[in-house]
């Protein structure tokens, strides 16, 4: 089966790579630093600030494909500090509604850009959204 790819509006992907592909009903998103499409430059500050950014980022790919949070279905979190679990957790949570998706967080030497978080995601079509 081919693969379809999503690009969200207005955020250029700064590779190689698409924002997200389908196949078989499978959404992959790739993952998301980040960067504020419109200046496109990293958004510094606190780990919540770049944790919203990340989600915004996906969010609005997970928009071009047509589907919402609650068709996520498992989510990668990447950090360059484990100290900053708490606080990522914190903005996490008021992401997604119980029950919430499947999930791993990896602490990683350092990301692209010097950020401090990078997240991605995989969700679902349901046949009725076919």
């Amino acid at each position: 089966m081919p693969r379809i790819k999503y690009i969200a509006e207005g955020i250029t992907p700064n590779g190689a790579y698409s924002h997200a592909v389908e196949s078989n009903g499978l959404i992959y998103f790739s993952g998301q630093t980040p960067i504020d499409p419109t200046t496109g430059k990293l958004v510094t500050g606190t780990i919540r600030d770049q944790t919203k950014q990340s989600f915004k980022n996906l969010f609005s790919v997970l928009k071009s494909t047509g589907l919402t949070c609650e068709d996520v279905i498992k989510v990668n979190v990447y950090l360059t500090d484990m100290k900053n679990l708490k606080e990522m957790n914190e903005i996490y949570e008021d992401q997604f509604e119980e029950p919430y998706p499947a999930r791993t967080t990896i602490g990683v030497k350092e990301l692209p850009r010097e950020a401090l978080i990078e997240i991605e995601m995989i969700a679902i079509r349901k046949k009725e959204n076919i």
